[in-house]
């Protein structure tokens, strides 16, 4: 499968197909998310602010990477956020990711965003060397988290 191949689509319900996928794809993002079911994902994607993408194989039509884009109407105008990007770890370098990408890019395009910004774990520079292809480019700043 090539980045050609690969079907990018906006989830716009819930299927058991997309629950099985988000379930088979959130651990390679992060050991510490919770499994999504049904209930939880009708919420992210109903979410007026959320736009969640999934990618398809072009030849299997399995389920190979999504990405959350998150919309945020501020003071200083519309920004984008991107979220959760995970590629399935036997499907890296085929361009899914790529795709991905360039769908939520073209997404706040046409929704006029100023910005759009992510955040990348260090050690993932595979990651980092696609966002940067995309236009992405590091920004001076320090990211703060609180955890209540």
């Amino acid at each position: 499968m090539d980045g050609i191949n690969t079907k990018v689509e906006v989830v716009s319900n819930d299927t058991p197909e997309i629950v099985e996928a988000f379930a088979r794809l959130l651990p390679q993002l992060s050991r510490s998310a919770p499994p999504l079911t049904l209930e939880p994902l009708d919420r992210i994607v109903s979410s007026p602010s959320n736009t969640v993408f999934i990618a398809r194989s072009g030849s299997s039509g399995q389920i190979v990477g999504t990405l959350t884009l998150v919309l945020m109407r501020i003071p200083t105008g519309l920004r984008a956020w991107i979220e959760d990007v995970v590629v399935d770890q036997m499907t890296r370098g085929t361009g899914a990711g790529r795709a991905l990408v360039q769908a939520a890019l073209d997404h706040a395009g046409r929704v006029q965003a100023r910005t759009v910004d992510l955040t990348s774990n260090p050690t993932r520079i595979a990651a980092h060397k696609l966002y940067e292809k995309a236009g992405f480019s590091i920004r001076e700043t320090r990211v703060y988290r609180y955890q209540p």
